[in-house]
This record gives structure tokens, C-alpha cells and sequence, in this order.
């Protein structure tokens, strides 16, 4: 006598499908948000790398080409000034785009639902 058959996996195909369809809002607002929030944080901490805020920030005070005179301070503070200003407005794009696909990855699968309901009630 057969005991796989069709039927028996029909069965078990059908009900890890119910079973998948069942898990995905799960998945999708615990595993997939957390990853999802690690690459976000670990590309905006690069773009903070690459545009070097933080050595900007942190060497403020501190004179450029060792000019030590008033001069040399003051034109060092200016432009150590205007370049943290840029850069952080920079930064602060790059972190209004994180928090956008943030934003776009939790509504996605709501948005699609009210798609799916507005397209089957017409």
C-alpha cells in the first residue's frame, strides 16, 4: 500500500503553505525589521565614517598645520566649523533616508493589504 501519495503531499504542501502565509506578518515586523534596522544602522555609522564627523568634531580646537598663532586658531576654528556644519547636514540626509526605508518597510505590507482590498472591492 502506498503511503505517499498525492493526497498525503498535497496535504502537507497545503498546510506549510497556510502555515508560511500564517508566519509572514510575524517574520516580517520582529526577524525582518531587526535586520533590516542592523543594515540601516551599519550603513548610516559607515556614511558617519566616510564623511569623517566625528575626527571633524573632535578636532575642533585643535589648530591646523601646527599654526598656533591667533590667526592660525581662529581660520582653523572657521573652517573646522563650516566643514561639521556641511557634513552634519549630510549626515542628517542620510539618516531622513534610513528612517524613511524604516518607515516604508512597516507600512509595505499594510499599504499592499489595502491595495489587495481596493482592487478586489471594485
Amino acid at each position: 500500500m502506498f503511503q505517499h501519495n498525492f493526497a498525503t503531499y498535497g496535504g502537507k504542501i497545503l498546510t506549510q503553505v497556510i502555515m508560511e502565509i500564517i508566519y509572514f506578518p510575524l517574520w516580517w515586523y520582529s526577524v525582518g525589521f531587526g535586520r533590516l534596522f542592523k543594515s540601516v544602522v551599519k550603513f548610516w555609522r559607515g556614511q558617519e565614517q566616510s564623511l569623517g564627523f566625528s575626527v571633524w568634531a573632535k578636532n575642533i580646537l585643535v589648530p591646523m598645520y601646527g599654526q598656533y598663532d591667533w590667526a592660525g586658531r581662529i581660520i582653523s576654528f572657521l573652517i573646522r566649523l563650516i566643514q561639521i556644519i556641511f557634513r552634519g547636514l549630510v549626515l542628517l540626509v542620510w539618516l531622513a533616508v534610513c528612517l524613511a526605508a524604516l518607515v516604508v518597510w512597516l507600512a509595505f505590507p499594510l499599504l499592499l493589504l489595502l491595495v489587495i482590498i481596493f482592487q478586489i472591492s471594485q
